[in-house]
This record gives structure tokens, C-alpha cells and sequence, in this order.
């Protein structure tokens, strides 16, 4: 049994390694990304250095608005492992997955992949929903858009927020199984800020949700 467990838990530990909690902004929130999804994403811990060209070009794509590139240029600065298209691609892999656990009552990885402050507001949110028998059937249609929008670097920690534009079939069913709220064939357009924070320089190259939103 313990091996067992220790297997399990480098399983998860090398999964977080590949992606990356204060306020939980809405209990209907949107769906994961496909398992075949995730393997494709890379890790927001970039592998290469960036260069000052390759910063410039980074800057003046669709994934930085322009009130936010003062920021991600400090963070770089501070950072020169920072790579702003490898950290979208994990932050769309993070944001699947920690619906996905979310949704699916796994506390576990939740406090893996968030802060304690978010992690214990997902967990509240699990047990109320728990206490009144009902189940999250949920599903990601699609993430039509996932953009920084602000970003900055308070002390020794980076803070970067993502607007994400979703779509997500959203379902509640009762302990039978019968469908109380939602449609799984009617998608919901979802808007959300996800703010990910990590200390510079620490040894744990994971960004952890910090902070969640709805976006107006």
C-alpha cells in the first residue's frame, strides 16, 4: 500500500511540474480540457532563456493586452526563464484542470494546484454542495479566448492574471442522477480573471492559482 501511494503521489507531483486560490467567483464554473489536450501543453516553466528580441515579439502578440506588458516586462526582468506563450499554453492547461478537479470533488489536487486561501474555497464550496446531494456534471466546450491582463511583481512575487473567455455545458444533477439545473446541450459563455502567483527564484517552479473573478 504505501508504494502504492508513493507511485500516486509522484504521479500528481509530475503533473503539476507541467502546469502550474483567494476568492472563488461563481459556483457554476467552466469545464476541463480533454486529457489529449493536456499532454499537448507544455509546462509554464519555459526549458530556454528568452532573448531581448524574442521578449519584444512576445509582447506585441494577442496574448498580452496593453495595459498589462509594463508588467510582464518587470516579470521578465526579474525572470529571464519567463516565457509568455509557454505560460498561456499551462495556464489554459491549469484552468482545465482545476475545474476539472473542482467539479469533481478532488480536494487533493486542488491543494496542489492553488493556494491554501483558494484550495479551502473550492473545498467549502465541495461540501455544501456534497451536504445537499447534489453533482457537478460539467464539461469544457471550448476556451475561445485566454489573454494576461495584468501582471506585476510585488516583492519577490510574480503576479500574473488571465482573462479567460469560455464555453461550458454545465449540468447539476441529484443524487439519482435526474437533471435539476443546467443543459449539456446548451453551452454558457463564462468570463473569468485567474490570478497565478509564484515566489522568483524559489525551488518549486509551479505558479498556483492565487485569486479568481468573474470578469465583467
Amino acid at each position: 500500500m504505501i508504494v502504492i501511494l508513493a507511485l500516486a503521489a509522484a504521479f500528481l507531483a509530475l503533473r503539476l511540474y507541467s502546469v502550474l486560490g483567494r476568492r472563488t467567483g461563481h459556483e457554476q464554473q467552466p469545464a476541463p480540457l480533454q486529457p489529449d489536450d493536456r499532454v499537448a501543453h507544455k509546462p509554464l516553466q519555459p526549458e530556454m532563456q528568452a532573448s531581448a528580441a524574442a521578449d519584444t515579439t512576445r509582447l506585441a502578440n494577442s496574448l498580452i493586452a496593453p495595459e498589462a506588458e509594463n508588467g510582464v516586462r518587470a516579470i521578465i526582468a526579474a525572470d529571464r526563464h519567463f516565457d509568455v506563450p509557454q505560460f498561456v499554453e499551462g495556464a489554459r492547461s491549469a484552468y482545465g484542470m482545476i475545474l476539472e478537479a473542482f467539479w469533481k470533488g478532488k480536494r487533493d489536487e486542488l491543494r496542489w494546484l492553488c493556494d491554501s486561501d483558494v484550495a479551502q474555497s473550492f473545498e467549502d464550496a465541495i461540501a455544501a454542495r456534497e451536504e445537499a446531494g447534489e453533482v457537478m456534471d460539467n464539461r469544457l466546450v471550448r476556451i475561445e479566448k485566454a489573454q494576461i491582463v495584468d501582471a506585476a511583481v510585488h516583492g519577490r512575487t510574480a503576479h500574473v492574471t488571465m482573462r479567460f473567455d469560455a464555453d461550458i455545458a454545465a449540468v447539476t444533477r441529484n443524487q439519482e442522477g435526474a437533471v435539476i439545473a443546467g443543459s449539456m446541450s446548451d453551452a454558457v459563455a463564462t468570463h473569468d480573471l485567474w490570478t497565478f502567483s509564484r515566489e522568483i527564484g524559489h525551488a518549486d517552479p509551479n505558479w498556483k492559482l492565487s485569486e479568481t473573478d468573474e470578469a465583467a
